[in-house]
């Protein structure tokens, strides 16, 4: 069954569908403004190894989701631009923000009760160095980098993992995204799926395209499809 389209909070969740017991979250572009440090570190990684002439972040930013590596991949680019590309980011990473309301869906989904975990296309360790820098660590059972499983996004096993260490089958979890990569992984392992408008993506026609269960234009909205689970 496919959720309604949500477009403020307070919407009330819809009494049909099975109560989530876990939320599993994109990263970058969901919980964390990262595409300023993204895109400086993108820059100095390309003139350090490919040279002069405009880095092709534009291009770059249409395969998020995606590892690192498989991303140079697909562009044609030098894979030796990954260790410049992770030192600045590493360097940068003071000047990556929370999203507004990020926090307070965080502190309320806790509250109620959900378990979750962060399913993101950085490396596990820069993954949990971020949080962890931010404050945000505690909030997710599991981290999962795209270096911690067989296949990354777009297929499922990053997802298929969270719900395995949250010990949650696939019909009770959610999952929020970005990106078509975030939504193909969640289809794939049988879990519903958000599109989060809050950054904005860089091609919000491509993100509907590749076809959400629901879409969210705010944080917030998250919260009408995850009401508190009653104690057992």
């Amino acid at each position: 069954m496919a959720f309604p389209i949500v477009d403020r909070p307070g919407t009330e969740a819809d009494p049909s569908v099975s109560a989530r017991h876990a939320v599993v979250f994109d990263l970058d572009g969901v919980v964390v403004d990262s595409f300023a440090v993204m895109s400086e570190a993108f820059a100095i990684a390309y003139a350090e190894v490919v040279g002069d002439g405009p880095a092709p972040f534009e291009e770059y930013r249409r395969h998020l989701g995606r590892y690192f590596p498989d991303i140079m991949r697909i562009m044609d680019l030098p894979l030796a631009m990954e260790e410049p590309f992770v030192r600045e980011s590493y360097r940068l990473a003071d000047q990556v923000t929370v999203f507004d309301g990020v926090v307070e869906l965080l502190l309320t989904l806790r509250t109620r009760g959900l378990r979750l975990a962060i399913a993101t296309g950085k490396s596990g360790p820069r993954a949990r160095s971020l949080l962890d820098k931010l404050g945000l660590l505690p909030f997710f059972a599991h981290v999962i980098g795209s270096d911690e499983v067989a296949r990354p996004k777009p297929a499922p096993d990053m997802v298929l993992k969270a719900l395995d260490l949250l010990d949650v089958p696939a019909e009770r979890a959610i999952m929020v995204g970005d990106a078509p990569t975030d939504l193909a992984s969640a289809r794939d392992a049988g879990v519903a799926s958000a599109a989060a408008l809050w950054a904005p993506p860089d091609d919000v026609g491509e993100l509907l395209a590749a076809g959400p269960d629901v879409v969210l234009q705010r944080p917030a909205d998250l919260l009408a499809l995850c009401p508190a689970l009653s104690l057992r």
